[in-house]
Formats: C-alpha cells, structure tokens, sequence
C-alpha cells in the first residue's frame, strides 16, 4: 500500500491492528479520546505509535467561537503532542462552545472579516504553544451563516494570515456542494495545494426530505464515487498524504483496508506520483 494513506485508529480494530500490524501508511486519532493517560486507548495509541506515524485531529477546540481559547484543552493537547509526536496535527473550521455550553456538533462559522481575524489569532497562539503547524478542515455544513466571503475565501486566507495549513476533506466538500449549491471547482480554484498538509476520504448519508434532498456527513458509508472522481482530480496535481474515516457503522478492518487500497491505487497511478518518482531519481 502506499505510505502517503492512512486510517483512522478506531476502538473496534484495536485488538486486530495490534495483531496484524497491516501496511497502511499511518494511523489518525480524535485528540481528545486519549487526553486521560491512564485509559486503554492511551496504551494503545502508544504501543501502535512505534510502529506507525500518527497524525492527531481535534475536534473540541472550537476556533471559530467567540470565546476565548480554552487553556486546559490547549494543555492537555500539547501534552498529547509531546508524548505521541504525531507528523500532523489538525483541526475544525468550526466552534462548538459559547459561554461555558458546548454543543455535541461541529457548529459552522459565519464568514465574515471579525470571525477570520478571531480565529487566525487564536490559531497562532496554537501554533506557538504547540511549536507545530496546524492544519484547518474545511467543514460540512446544513445551513449557511450571513458572512463578507464564501466558505474558500475564508479558508485560503485563514491559511495566509495564520500560516496555518488545510486539512482538504473531500468528502466534507462534496457534502457542502450538494446542500448548498456550490461548485467544487471554485473551491479548488482558491486553495494553495502547497498549503494542504492532508486529505480526508469518507462516506456520507443521503437523507430524503419532504423539501428534498440533503447530504450527511455521518463517515458510515464507503467512499462514494464523486468523492473519488474529486480525489483523482487532486492526485493529478500534487500527491497529499490521504486517511480514510469510518465513524459510524464501523465495518471490519479487511472493509477499511480495502477503502485504504482503492486510494492507494488512485495515487500510485496519478501523473503527480511519477513526477515526484522523477525528482526524487535526480536527486
């Protein structure tokens, strides 16, 4: 399989990873599931971290909220980091906390000149706190806020103003398009894919409603071919490292493995891998 993809470390395969040692490229983890050091999950992340790179992704740091950051979250992550010494760490365009109540979702942002200066200025303060970049994620989202920018503006100049990178979750953009009525292309068009540490693959939900239909991000499903068709488009141009998410319905790992295997092929086989294959040659 190819180094650059990787799988989400989920509960379920624990005991099946820590036997088999399958030859995925790295492991991914939500960071906060192994804050507590004394936790089974803790142990395991730990004993499979001598074996793959992981990469740690947040998901409660709520950067898009108006409220201050919270410093115990932020400790407790760069204790995390320290211990673990993932080769990425990221996390959410979105806030999920406001004036001590939190919110079981990842809340979208509103678009606008305040939000972006707010949340590049918290991320900085990560960023120095961790001695590391981090990479944002591109939401899915259901409903769109009144904002000054669309959703890739904002993104692309969070990037620039924060020097933070992106997390590219295809899946998320596929979602977000369909609900919303957007077009994939531009969203490729404002995004430095130099500034694109990571990609994310995933599946979604197709929930049918009296008005119609709407797309959910629930990571239950396979990858689903416009995902793919996106995937190959970005592999045309620069080979990223790429983690296949499976949340919900988690199938057995032979199932997440094959997800794993369809990516590898599309990436060995894109014109950026024999382009770097050429560079490294001649180096």
């Amino acid at each position: 399989m190819n180094p650059l993809i990787g799988i989400g470390l989920r509960p379920p395969h624990y005991d099946d990873l820590r036997q088999t040692r399958p030859a995925v490229g790295w492991l991914e983890v939500h960071s906060e599931n192994y804050f507590e050091r004394h936790s089974q999950g803790f142990e395991v992340l730990s004993e499979l971290a001598s074996h793959y790179p992981v990469s740690l992704h947040g998901v409660g740091m709520s950067l898009g909220s108006a409220d201050p950051l919270d410093q115990q979250h932020l400790r407790q992550l760069a204790a995390l980091v320290r211990d673990i010494g993932p080769v990425r760490v990221s996390e959410h365009l979105s806030w999920g906390s406001i004036g001590g109540r939190y919110f079981n979702d990842l809340l979208p942002v509103p678009y606008t000149r305040a939000a972006l200066a707010r949340m590049s200025d918290k991320i900085e303060t990560v960023q120095q706190t961790l001695g590391r970049q981090l990479l944002i994620e591109n939401p899915s989202s259901y409903l769109q806020l009144p904002g000054e920018m669309s959703e890739w503006e904002f993104l692309a100049e969070l990037s620039r103003q924060s020097g933070c990178g992106i997390l590219l979750d295809l899946n998320n953009l596929h979602v977000s398009a369909f609900n919303h009525g957007f077009d994939c292309a531009d969203y490729f068009a404002a995004i430095d894919l130099d500034a694109v540490g990571e990609i994310h693959l995933a599946g979604y939900t197709d929930k049918s409603l009296p008005e119609g239909h709407l797309y959910i991000d629930t990571h239950s499903a396979p990858v689903a071919p416009p995902v793919w068709d996106l995937y190959r488009q970005i592999c045309a141009r620069r080979a990223i490292p790429t983690l296949i998410e499976w949340d919900l319905e988690i199938p057995p790992l032979p199932v997440l493995l094959g997800e794993a295997e369809l990516a590898s092929e599309i990436i060995s086989a894109a014109p950026s891998m024999v382009t770097l294959a050429g560079e490294a040659s001649h180096a």
